[in-house]
Formats: structure tokens, C-alpha cells, sequence
């Protein structure tokens, strides 16, 4: 077991190497270590998975329109916050896309926060991740723009007037290939840095201290969850946007 290694990412490399190296063959990928496949960013991944399936198992049948708890008025509250952030950045029709923002929400945030606890790491700390979550952004908003708008959503492309189109094109091509690059660096880049700052101060100071480092740890998850899924809302209603 290597030193760096988390207790649990030892766990599935130890007990689950053949179920990792099976999973990596049916994508035609080789494990750099095939005697320990798992990384810590994929293990944490599931955990936060596994979390959120018990979360939601243990609050659905407690759901009631007469006698509604306190965690069904949270989420209730959170539904609530998304689709009005969705509609102030211009969409007209939140219903339809709350779902998404607000699974991505819940999503990133746990990954962001789960680093908080002894012996976990925040995947959000490892690119890969932070890369996936934007190409899955990048395919939903222009599927929606698709759906939305048919052969019209590529229109975006030419410009205001067709003579345009020759410089007009490449541009926003760049600009869109640079949304999920810039997604990516951005979590990725804040949430490493955070943790490495917290890091340091709790290593150095005792009590006071990293307390008010967690609590600006805690502070920055949320506040680069939202800014991933704000950044999303607005790509998402300027693709749906008839106007635009």
C-alpha cells in the first residue's frame, strides 16, 4: 500500500482489483499499476454516489403534501432557489431544466465538502473530474439548444448578418470550446487551492485556527458549486433562447 493512499482506495485495491481492471478493460483502458487500478478520485466519486443514493432512499418515503419534515422543507427550499436562479439569468421555462442543475448542485457540492472529513479527499481537487462535470454541461446545454431551437440553434454561428459568417464562425466556436475549459479550471483550480491553504494552517495551528479554515473551506464548496451551476444556467439559456 503506497503512503499517500487513502484507507478506502487501499480497500478496493486490495479486495476489488479484478472488478477495476475488468471496468477499465470494457473502455479499452489499461490501469498505469494494474495491481492497484482504483484512484482515489474514482473511489471518492462512488462513496459520494453511494451517499446520496441512501440520502434520497431514506427521504422518499418520508415525502408528504400534509405533514412534510424538516429535510423535505430543505430540499423543497433548495428546489425553490434553483429554478429562481434559473429563470433571473432568462429562462423562461426553469421546470424543464431544474432537474439537471439541480442533481450537478448536490452533485459537486458533496465531492466539494466530502475532502472535510478525515481521510477523504474532495475528487473535485482532481481534473479529471472537474473535466467531466464541464463536458457533461457542454453536451447537455447544446442538446437543449437542439431540442429547443432545431437547425435554427446553429444560426448562433453566423452572426447578426450572413456576410458576417466567415469571421463570425471560428469565434464562436473558440468561445464555446473555451466554456468547458474554463469550467474545468476554475472548480479544479479553487477547490486544490482551498484545501491546500487549509491544509497548511491546520498542520501549523491548533483549534482556532483551523476552524476558520474549515469554515472558509466550507464556504469556498459552496461557492464554486454555485458559480459551476450559474455559469451552466447561463450557457443553457442562451442556447434556448429564441431570441438569441
Amino acid at each position: 500500500m503506497p503512503e499517500s493512499e487513502l484507507l478506502l482506495t487501499a480497500f478496493f485495491n486490495d479486495h476489488l482489483a479484478g472488478l477495476g481492471n475488468a471496468i477499465l478493460a470494457l473502455f479499452h483502458i489499461t490501469a498505469k499499476n494494474p495491481a492497484r487500478p482504483w484512484e482515489t478520485w474514482i473511489v471518492m466519486e462512488l462513496l459520494v454516489v453511494a451517499i446520496l443514493m441512501v440520502l434520497f432512499a431514506v427521504l422518499r418515503p418520508k415525502l408528504s403534501v400534509e405533514n412534510p419534515g424538516k429535510l423535505q422543507h430543505m430540499v423543497e427550499v433548495f428546489w425553490a432557489f434553483i429554478k429562481d436562479s434559473a429563470h433571473d439569468v432568462g429562462i423562461h421555462h426553469p421546470d424543464k431544466y431544474a432537474s439537471y442543475f439541480g442533481t450537478i448542485f448536490i452533485f459537486i457540492l458533496f465531492m466539494n465538502l466530502i475532502g472535510l472529513i478525515p481521510g477523504f479527499e474532495s475528487p473535485t481537487m482532481t481534473p479529471s473530474v472537474t473535466c467531466g462535470l464541464a463536458l457533461c454541461t457542454f453536451v447537455y446545454y447544446n442538446v437543449m439548444g437542439l431540442r429547443e431551437n432545431g437547425g435554427h440553434y446553429f444560426a448562433q454561428f453566423i452572426g447578426p448578418v450572413w456576410w458576417l459568417a466567415p469571421l463570425m464562425i471560428p469565434i464562436e466556436i473558440i468561445s464555446h470550446m473555451a466554456r468547458p475549459l474554463s469550467l474545468t479550471i476554475r472548480l479544479y483550480g479553487n477547490m486544490f487551492a482551498g484545501d491546500q491553504v487549509t491544509g497548511v494552517f491546520m498542520r501549523l495551528t491548533y483549534l482556532v485556527m483551523p476552524a476558520v479554515f474549515m469554515g472558509l473551506h466550507v464556504f469556498v464548496a459552496f461557492l464554486q458549486t454555485y458559480v459551476f451551476v450559474l455559469l451552466t444556467m447561463i450557457y443553457v439559456s442562451l442556447a434556448v433562447s429564441h431570441e438569441h
